[in-house]
């Protein structure tokens, strides 16, 4: 019981240090993995408001490695859906004539797509998806710019990506 151990405060401040560890060791980037025990920590509060868990330090404990599971899943997801060099190539082939004129067709259909899909983006989720995909920004700069959770970040980006493979069909 949480009585037991202390207030929740001085639970997350006493293994603060070791979820941190534990959560870089499972994302191997500390930022990331200060966000998780950070989420984790947010996440914690609010259950344990509600219900007090038997052991609280192992049910925070696995809060950060599904969160860390969570991330890992998201960024393989992330890597294969989308090449941030894809419109590039895509343009690049479009011009420089060597393409067969209908390969040309399909990739100026799939980079107009894109802009329209891109067009009917929320303005957040757009700005994301952009500074992601095609400047290269980590989810963090991206957070702090659009002044939101390095969660809703990914969200953006992800939700962005999943909009794009809707309309054009990548190889």
């Amino acid at each position: 019981m949480l009585e037991q151990t202390g207030s929740v405060g001085a639970l997350y401040a006493r293994h603060q240090s070791a979820l941190l560890k534990y959560a870089r060791g499972l994302v191997s980037d500390r930022s990331q993995a200060e966000d998780i025990v950070q989420e984790a920590w947010l996440r914690f509060g609010r259950i344990v408001a509600d219900v007090s868990p038997s052991d609280p330090l192992r049910y925070l404990y696995s809060i950060v490695r599904n969160l860390a599971i969570d991330y890992r899943r998201q960024k393989i997801r992330e890597n294969g859906l989308l090449d941030p060099g894809a419109l590039e190539t895509v343009a690049e082939h479009a011009t420089d004539g060597e393409a067969p004129p209908d390969q040309i067709m399909r990739d100026r259909n799939a980079v107009d797509a894109v802009r329209a899909v891109m067009t009917a983006m929320p303005e957040q989720m757009r700005v994301a998806f952009e500074m992601h995909r095609f400047d290269g920004y980590k989810l963090r700069e991206i957070a702090e710019h659009l002044h939101i959770s390095v969660s809703m970040a990914h969200v953006l980006v992800s939700e962005a990506v999943d909009r794009c493979r809707q309309h054009v069909e990548w190889p």
